[in-house]
């Protein structure tokens, strides 16, 4: 399983719901990128296991124009579990889902 450590900012979405995301660093997409080309998934995107913390859990990165880079949605779930806020640098370990 390949995986990637790195720090990001926690950011909220500006439309409906409530949706809280990381934005993977350049250089971690960039490798991404080039490991799952051959099987790219619905939408360009591509299961992980995320962790921050002592918080793990799995879900899915999806691709973002505007960045060039990937986005990581962090549930509620795990926002509480380890105090996360809006504007705070997380680190993350991430491992993509070979499954």
């Amino acid at each position: 399983m390949t995986a990637f450590e790195f720090e990001a900012e926690l950011w909220l979405y500006p439309g409906k719901g409530g949706w809280h995301f990381v934005t993977l660093p350049a250089e971690v997409a960039q490798q991404i990128k080039f490991l799952t080309e051959p099987k790219r998934r619905g939408w360009g995107s591509e299961a992980v296991i995320a962790r921050t913390g002592t918080t793990e859990w799995t879900t899915s990165i999806f691709p973002d124009r505007a960045s060039g880079s990937f986005l990581l949605p962090v549930k509620a779930e795990v926002r509480r579990r380890e105090k996360l806020a809006t504007g705070q640098a997380i680190r993350i370990a991430l491992m993509l889902d070979s499954a």
